[in-house]
């Protein structure tokens, strides 16, 4: 397109100028135009040369221009909105998941090396990954604009506030990501104190003092209590889990919370006894004739139901608003994990290429259904549920993940394409956080 833009404007200016020479212009005409030529033909070269070097030096997403209607196109250079909400009846009717990926030229608005907090395994670039160009990327919902993530007025929103993610490794990796977007040394808002970590790294504690603002880590494999299977003094792999009590390395630290956002999933894919106050009900896995395989997916929707019941009965508990982030997918290709598995990838998937009927929208579906229905039992106490709908979006993104470029010497050789680097795509996890937060927030009684 722009070359077609600069061969008009080539034959613009070529034919202007042959035209003038073959006027019959009378003698003193004729010594204008030579003295006037000189300025005209040079800013026609300035202008040739400008748009040659904006061809050969912009980022590769400018290469898919050419594929975007004029409204995907003009997002481009819309200016992002500055409040909290953006356009607060636009959020509150819009379906943020659906949407695509496009171009963007502004990019991550931090690096690993303006962020000190990123984990190595999750800082790519310090790994040897040599393509950015994963970077230039937004996510753009179909109905409306996602304003993109802004400290200073996200910080001012949760002032006095607690913040905890909940989960797995990929709730930290969240929680990381937020932690970089509010990292005072590129936005200087303010630098937050390492304020505690446990033993195990499991619980991590951030305080912004100049807004009183406290973010956390609170890592749960199941979301409800469950215990690895010890063998002849060994682990075995085997879980039991008990899904009518809830984990009490997140639920002691509940009542202190104002704001929650759980996610969990990746470690139901492994053997797992299912248990209730009567006993074994079932299992995943467990390739036992006489107990009854359910699934993954309902292990994952009775884990979530126990979570969000708990949540929603806690009397003591002072919880504004609860958000469920749904499944975050792996991309390996070419095997699984420990089979050779890799996500090489470098640019994002269209939406034609995504499958919709596959194992992670299953899982997304049975979350949006506890979700729903812990929304409707919340409506009745003044509590709010919301979601973090980012399945979709993260479908498209197998160029995101750290792959071999983790740095982890004791599993060389294999690949990480469950987490993600920082930066990464999953900082449009916060711009998700902070547009639904807002919202649910708002409506709160």
């Amino acid at each position: 397109m722009l070359n077609g833009e600069i061969e008009k404007m080539k034959s613009s200016s070529s034919s202007s100028f042959f035209q003038d020479k073959t006027h019959n212009y009378n003698k003193k005409e004729r010594c204008l135009n030579m003295v006037m030529l000189p300025p005209f033909f040079l800013s026609s070269l300035l202008v040739t040369v400008i748009f040659i070097l904006f061809i050969l030096y912009s980022p590769n997403p400018l290469k898919a221009m050419s594929k975007l209607d004029l409204g995907q196109t003009l997002d481009l250079i819309k200016p992002p909105n500055t409040t909290f909400l953006g356009d607060h009846d636009e959020i509150l009717n819009c379906d943020l998941s659906k949407g695509h990926w496009i171009p963007d030229l502004q990019g991550s608005l931090y690096t690993n090396s303006s962020c000190t907090t990123i984990p190595t395994s999750k800082n790519c670039f310090h790994h040897g990954r040599k393509d950015r160009d994963f970077l230039n990327w937004r996510w753009k919902p179909d109905r409306c604009h996602l304003p993109r993530f802004d400290p200073k007025t996200f910080l001012e929103f949760v002032q006095g506030k607690k913040l905890a993610f909940i989960g797995d490794s990929v709730a930290r990796n969240h929680m990381e990501s937020l932690l970089c977007l509010l990292s005072k040394i590129y936005f200087q808002v303010e630098t937050p104190k390492d304020h505690y970590q446990d033993s195990e790294d499991r619980k991590r504690v951030w305080y912004f003092p100049g807004h009183d603002f406290t973010l956390m880590i609170l890592w749960t494999k199941f979301l409800v209590d469950g215990e690895e299977r010890v063998v002849n003094g060994s682990t075995s792999g085997i879980f039991d889990l008990h899904l009518d009590k809830i984990d009490k390395e997140w639920s002691r630290d509940l009542p202190a919370l104002d704001y929650v956002v759980i996610s969990d999933a990746h470690w139901f894919f492994r053997p797992i006894y299912l248990h209730d106050d009567t006993g074994v009900v079932g299992c995943v896995y467990c390739n036992n004739p006489n107990v009854t395989d359910f699934g993954v997916g309902f292990a994952l929707k009775m884990a979530f139901r126990s979570a969000l019941n708990h949540i929603n009965c806690c009397k003591k508990c002072k919880v504004r608003v609860t958000l469920i982030r749904t499944f975050s997918p792996a991309h390996f290709e070419n095997g699984s994990w420990n089979t050779g598995g890799r996500c090489n990838r470098t640019s994002p998937l269209s939406e034609g290429e995504i499958d919709l009927s596959s194992n992670e929208w299953e899982l997304r579906g049975l979350q949006m259904e506890e979700i729903e229905k812990a929304r409707i039992e919340g409506n009745k106490k003044g509590k709010r549920f919301g979601v973090l709908d980012v399945t979709r979006a993260m479908l498209m993104r197998p160029d995101g993940h750290p792959g071999e470029f983790w740095g982890n010497k004791w599993m060389k050789g294999y690949n990480d394409c469950v987490h993600w680097c920082l930066p990464g795509p999953i900082d449009v996890w916060n711009d998700f956080l902070m547009a639904i937060l807002g919202r649910e927030a708002a409506l709160v009684s």
